[in-house]
């Protein structure tokens, strides 16, 4: 049966499969096991909430590729993937969550039947989704095999957007717009977290009148008071206070692309310190962007931002941004280049970045925070939610 709708077009797909195999053959890899579920979108389409199992991509350096899962998944593969019905494989339910056995072990028969169980075999190693018996079975099935780690491999290809993942941003960004004018609607002194956070899913979720949205792969984070502080605190039922800021880190997500964009709200009157706070993030997030287009490194978006904050007395030792696009629980964030010093990474049209511009101090935080898209000449801001500190 073939896919019910792909989100790209078939040739597409081709293109990123032959960037692939030729990063394979640079690094002398034979087969590749991909493992990340962005990656395996990516690849082949898959899209389904099944990675708490066992599952995979496997691309060998010609012929085709097929996608490994569980059985009762394999229904959903060949409604999300573009291969053919018969490249679609599985392995039969009783090895779900067995200590006796392992989906590993079945994949590595597999693999040898295909006479895949030779040459250099890659494998994501440091993966969210990789486990260390998965590991040890797979090895232990194909011993005539050498492995290398291949973590990161799709990832960095997948860096820069085409025109069609460029157009899914921005319309997360028009999603993400909305997410935030419904923030400013519901959110009030005495208003639990709870319903703020039930409103900006139903907002995300229901998306726009051309763009249903997609369930995004982080949560809210919406931390108050001094709790902000720290900046990676969810939501329970307390009420939102009078004098305390609430940052809400939150992103649009259309066809799994993520445009993260933060904004935080002040009920009340604001204390100079986040007033000063808002400037400092502002004028930086201003001299970061100006180094933001192609020629330039990741660490030139990084310096501009820092030295901005030094001059305001503000130290900031975590990085500043990271690049996002297609991705799965527990993060949005590529795992590949970071806004910060040291990382030359080159900017090239079509990366795309989370401008992280976060502070969070002693007794307070503060989130303004861009997603931007480099382009041939500078760059473009994916959303359009007036930069500021609201304050209501």
């Amino acid at each position: 049966m073939p896919a019910q709708s792909l989100n790209f077009t078939p040739e597409e797909y081709a293109r990123r499969l032959t960037r692939t195999r030729a990063e394979m053959a640079r690094r002398g890899i034979d087969t590749l096991i991909v493992i990340d579920p962005s990656n395996m979108n990516w690849l082949s389409g898959y899209d389904g909430w099944s990675f708490y199992t066992h599952q995979c991509v496997v691309v060998p350096s010609e012929g085709e590729m097929f996608w490994y899962g569980r059985e009762m998944d394999a229904a959903g593969a060949v409604r999300t993937v573009y291969l053919a019905d018969e490249q679609v494989l599985s392995y039969p339910d009783y090895y779900v969550q067995n200590p006796d056995l392992h989906p590993m072990t079945s994949l590595a028969q597999m693999m040898a039947d295909r006479g895949l169980n030779r040459g250099t075999i890659g494998i994501e190693m440091d993966n969210y989704y990789v486990s260390a018996a998965a590991f040890r079975a797979v090895k232990s099935g194909l011993s005539n095999a050498r492995f290398q780690d291949a973590t990161l491999l799709v990832n960095w290809l997948r860096g820069e957007k085409s025109p069609t993942e460029l157009d899914y941003m921005r319309k997360a960004g028009r999603i993400v717009e909305e997410m935030h004018k419904a923030i400013l609607r519901v959110a009030d002194v005495g208003v639990p977290k709870n319903v703020i956070a039930a409103e900006i899913y139903r907002t995300g979720l229901y998306g726009l009148e051309d763009a249903g949205g997609d369930y995004p792969a982080v949560v809210p984070l919406m931390a108050s008071g001094a709790a902000a502080a720290a900046p990676h605190l969810t939501w329970d039922e307390t009420p939102l206070k009078a004098g305390e800021g609430t940052f809400f880190e939150i992103a649009g997500c259309y066809r799994r692309y993520h445009t993260p964009t933060s904004r935080t709200l002040f009920l009340g009157k604001p204390s100079q310190a986040f007033l000063d706070a808002e400037k400092a993030t502002l004028e930086g997030l201003e001299a970061g962007l100006e180094a933001a287009k192609p020629g330039n490194t990741c660490e030139d978006i990084a310096r501009a931002y820092f030295a901005v904050l030094a001059r305001y007395g503000i130290h900031k030792d975590s990085r500043t941004g990271y690049g996002v696009g297609i991705s799965y629980q527990p993060d949005w964030g590529e795992r590949t280049a970071s806004l910060r010093l040291g990382d030359r990474t080159v900017l090239k049209p079509g990366m795309t970045f989370h401008f992280m511009t976060g502070l969070w101090l002693e007794d307070m935080g503060l989130e303004i925070t861009e997603t931007i898209a480099i382009t041939e000449t500078g760059h473009e801001t994916l959303s359009k939610v007036p930069r500021q500190l609201f304050v209501k």
